[in-house]
């Protein structure tokens, strides 16, 4: 338990939006692909990749190393032979389809179809009768029929209601996306108030309509007109989208879709990102959680926190070897900068400070893992800050012209303030300009120069202190100036 514990502190944040985002993108290739022959193609290359891994982690160099080759090649095929399908399922009108929605593949559904073709019939002036059948059996209120097992299509109404077909006065039985009966005789409505221009069609479209919950459509040839009868009433309809309507309530059909595929195609979307998320937690775990391959590497130790008023005056060294293992994808992918040590100086004191170099110290991606260290531990010498005041001192070089001399030398300011470890300013007694040189005076006057900071870790109190004004007076020798 305490292991499991230790596991799960290991996750960082990262770590699980990594896990979500590769998991959604696994998604939604198989929102995309899924139905089409680039997917059966997807599948079989995973396995193969899986094969691979298995084989690879059981030692059998030679079968992975042929899996590999085959992945690679099948990898290639999948672009080439199927990149139609490809661009087809990857085309969207916009993001969000792309990112959210599922692919638009055109195809009419049956209430489509049936919809379309009676409008046509009617237009046709060819008479039909369409039994749609509800919850209700009807099998005592139909006569006469022959079984039929075909798909509901255009081409298949308009051929079963044609004038010279034996059977185009009998009705169809639809079920689904199925005719299951043609030439069937429906029960005559006995009703007296009908219109006489409803002739035997209609009244036996509304003859079954009284007798079940069963919607029958006809068409009649006379006045080119669609009627639905549903319970003791016929509906003309006029325009298509109306009787989409009512056939989709008939059928409970939600947006074109029956509930049942609806409900049937969310379980299967569910399952699917399920089944992403699980793969990709595996994948993500085999990645960063296997321990095959180990490194060395030579890293710059930065120090943070250090307290104010001190100053890093030395150290035992300045990097740290770390040998570290993990997956050979990871420690593959290292890069300069993934990897630090890094001391914190908070609690140190004047003087020398030992520190040990531990798993605490380093920074280090995740599924990464510090193996050794060297040296283990770290010794850093700070000294406290204080300010002292030195007089300054040009540094001249070179040599004078042999007929002159150098008979006064003024520097301002004459001291400056300098801010620096307290070992390092009480070994000092004056701080140097840069140099200058000698070679270079021709005569009296004055030039400016830098002060040298050495160490570096000096600063001055004032930066107006930085440019230092140098005069100097020259004078031809005596010997010279008798020639």
């Amino acid at each position: 338990m305490e292991r499991f514990l230790q596991f799960f502190a290991t996750i960082r944040w990262q770590d699980l939006v990594d896990i979500i985002v590769n998991s959604y993108i696994l998604f939604r290739v198989y929102v995309l692909f899924h139905g089409t022959n680039a997917f059966r193609v997807l599948v079989g290359i995973t396995s193969l990749w899986i094969l691979q891994e298995v084989a690879a982690s059981l030692g059998l160099i030679l079968t992975s190393w042929a899996v590999r080759g085959i992945t690679t090649v099948a990898a290639v095929i999948i672009i080439v032979v199927f990149r139609n399908e490809i661009r087809s399922a990857l085309q969207a009108r916009n993001l969000k389809a792309f990112f959210w929605g599922s692919p638009v593949r055109e195809q009419a559904t049956p209430v489509d179809i049936v919809v379309q073709t009676v409008f046509q019939m009617a237009k046709k002036r060819i008479g039909a009768l369409l039994v749609f059948p509800g919850k209700e059996e009807l099998g005592e209120h139909l006569h006469g029929g022959l079984l039929w097992r075909g798909t509901v299509s255009q081409e298949m109404l308009l051929s079963i209601f044609w004038p010279n077909n034996p059977v185009h006065d009998g009705a169809i039985i639809i079920r689904g996306d199925q005719i299951v009966e043609v030439g069937v005789l429906l029960p005559l409505s006995q009703r007296q108030d009908l219109p006489s221009y409803y002739g035997t069609r209609h009244r036996a479209a509304l003859g079954l309509a009284e007798r079940s919950d069963a919607l029958v459509l006809a068409v009649s040839e006379e006045r080119g007109r669609v009627t639905a009868a549903k319970v003791n009433t016929l509906t003309p309809f006029s325009e298509p989208q109306e009787l989409t309507h009512l056939l989709n309530r008939h059928l409970n059909i939600s947006d074109g879709v029956p509930t049942n595929r609806r409900k049937r195609e969310r379980l299967r979307l569910t399952v699917a990102a399920v089944l992403s998320l699980l793969v990709m937690t595996g994948i993500w775990f085999g990645f960063t959680r296997s321990q095959d391959t180990i490194i060395a590497l030579n890293v710059p130790i930065e120090y943070v926190n250090r307290p104010g008023g001190f100053e890093i005056l030395d150290t035992s060294t300045d990097e740290a070897r770390l040998q570290l293992y993990g997956s050979s994808a990871l420690i593959k992918s290292l890069q300069p900068g993934q990897v630090l040590v890094r001391v914190d100086l908070r609690k140190a004191a004047e003087g020398k400070n030992l520190f040990p170099i531990t798993q605490d110290n380093i920074i280090m991606p995740p599924g990464v893992f510090l193996n050794k260290v060297h040296p283990p531990n770290l010794e850093v010498n700070l000294d406290a800050l204080i300010s002292k005041e030195l007089p300054v001192q040009v540094d001249w070089a070179g040599k004078l012209p042999d007929h002159l001399n150098l008979v006064k030398v003024s520097v301002a300011p004459e001291s400056v303030s300098v801010v620096g470890g307290r070992q390092v300013l009480q070994a000092l007694s004056t701080i140097y300009t840069a140099p200058v040189r000698l070679d270079d005076l021709l005569k009296s006057g004055t030039t400016t120069t830098s002060l040298v900071l050495t160490p570096p870790s000096l600063k001055l109190m004032s930066s107006a202190n930085e440019k230092i004004t140098v005069t100097y007076v020259l004078e031809e020798k005596a010997n010279q100036g008798r020639k």
